[in-house]
């Protein structure tokens, strides 16, 4: 049902970490991150190619989703209960949504997760116990996602923190039309992508944001 419900534009959230009640969503403006357009300010990008996490996927995904579901400064409450951990987790089993942490000293310190179907990828949420880890969690994800032929980085909806790698909105109508011919296509999930091409895409999202591309 899940699977159902994303190729055709609709995700769930909870009401609240305690409710066992799931609400379902079709936005009329919908956020996606264009992955041709990825803003990397080069602050970011030493991060990136510093030794300051070590990056993995699909690694701890259980994990992953746990510390999302934390309370945080400012949001005391999330949407990610434990039916959502549940459904998600069995989503992973199946190959069907994917996880990318970032660690320190062996703790895991930042990291996403997301759905993903054809060549569309649903990033769901993120979280950081370090500065800068969720975002270079994200960088690692869009090079990851680029690599491996993905056409659709969904993002569900705009926040100021996504706002600032290029995240936009478009209309309800557009957006299924984008998620139609995306889930259409095959990726691959790249879990180890070759390190000189990652390390390409890393240079490459870096220069889009020095030209000035949207």
């Amino acid at each position: 049902m899940l699977l159902r419900a994303y190729s055709a534009g609709v995700f769930p959230m909870a009401e609240a970490r305690d409710s066992d009640k799931l609400s379902w969503f079709d936005p009329v403006l919908r956020g996606i991150l264009p992955l041709d357009s990825f803003h990397l300010p080069r602050r970011l990008l030493r991060t990136v190619l510093s030794d300051s996490f070590t990056v993995t996927t699909d690694h701890d995904f259980a994990a992953v989703i746990a510390a999302c579901a934390e309370p945080r400064p400012g949001a005391p409450d999330t949407w990610i209960n434990p039916h959502i951990q549940a459904l998600y987790t069995d989503l992973f089993g199946y190959g069907f949504a994917h996880s990318v942490e970032c660690w320190r000293d062996g703790a895991l310190m930042g990291g996403l997760y997301g759905v993903s179907l054809g060549a569309a990828f649903f990033g769901e949420s993120m979280f950081s116990r370090a500065t800068d880890a969720s975002k270079v969690a994200l960088v690692h994800l869009v090079a990851r996602l680029r690599i491996g032929g993905w056409r659709l980085l969904d993002t569900q909806f705009v926040t100021s923190h996504l706002a600032q790698f290029g995240t936009t909105e478009i209309p309800r109508a557009r957006y299924k039309r984008l998620l139609a011919a995306a889930i259409a296509r095959q990726a691959t999930w790249q879990t180890a992508p070759d390190s000189a091409r990652l390390l390409a895409e890393f240079h490459a999202l870096a220069a889009s944001a020095r030209d000035g591309r949207p």
